[in-house]
């Protein structure tokens, strides 16, 4: 991992556009901008939390892994965006209780806990952005386990195929990727996808799935009963 100081990294969040004076500068003589190649752990599962990151570049992937080696994503971090769990292990002085990996080449700003924690208490601009993103981000993650919990593993599957590259003709990807992208397993995302094969709605291959029927699959995917 390599860091080096930037001092307009602030610019591309519009949301702390009016950030105080003191605070703007406070952040920037603190921060850290970090490189991090891809596959790179960011944090692992009982971590102690000594920094908050925004990512300015790529996308960090944030899962939780069972003992028996089940994964599920809970959610992704793109450029202009934050950590919840993060934010909630600072807030609440936990380890993480999940582990974060980068899916590509990412640049972060790392924020020192100890300035992290000052400047909640005096800027009203930083503290109105990380409870703002904190809570968008925790709706997204309950809808998912709901979605994990109550939904139909049809609708949601089409509804995957339909928002990847799949809608442009193919997919490369695994059964076992699908099934960490869904929250499920291997075996019954493997006779799902058998199930769309028999009705025509699609073709596999080893590590990739050919599109047959995108309208039929799209029409799945909106089923809501």
């Amino acid at each position: 991992m390599t860091s080096s100081n930037v001092t307009n990294w602030i610019e591309l969040f519009p949301a702390l556009a009016n950030l105080e004076e003191d605070a703007a500068q406070c952040l920037t003589q603190a921060a850290q901008v970090v490189d991090l190649p891809t596959n790179q752990y960011v944090f692992h599962s009982g971590d102690a939390c000594s920094s908050f990151l925004l990512v300015l570049d790529g996308v960090v992937r944030v899962q939780i892994c069972s003992e028996n080696g089940r994964e599920i994503i809970l959610y992704r971090v793109d450029a202009g965006d934050s950590c919840v769990l993060t934010t909630a292990c600072l807030l609440g002085n936990t380890p993480y209780s999940a582990e974060g990996v980068t899916e590509s080449p990412v640049r972060a700003v790392a924020i020192p806990a100890t300035i992290f924690h000052q400047m909640m208490n005096s800027s009203s601009v930083l503290r109105d952005f990380v409870f703002q993103s904190y809570g968008a981000r925790l709706t997204n993650l309950m809808m998912l386990m709901q979605e994990v919990a109550f939904g139909r593993l049809d609708i949601r599957l089409a509804r995957f195929l339909c928002k990847t590259a799949y809608a442009q003709g193919e997919l490369t990807m695994t059964h076992q990727q699908l099934a960490v992208e869904l929250g499920s397993v291997r075996e019954v995302i493997s006779r799902q996808l058998k199930e769309f094969e028999r009705h025509g709605l699609l073709k596999l291959n080893r590590g990739r799935i050919t599109a047959l029927d995108s309208k039929r699959l799209r029409a799945i995917g909106q089923d809501e009963h």
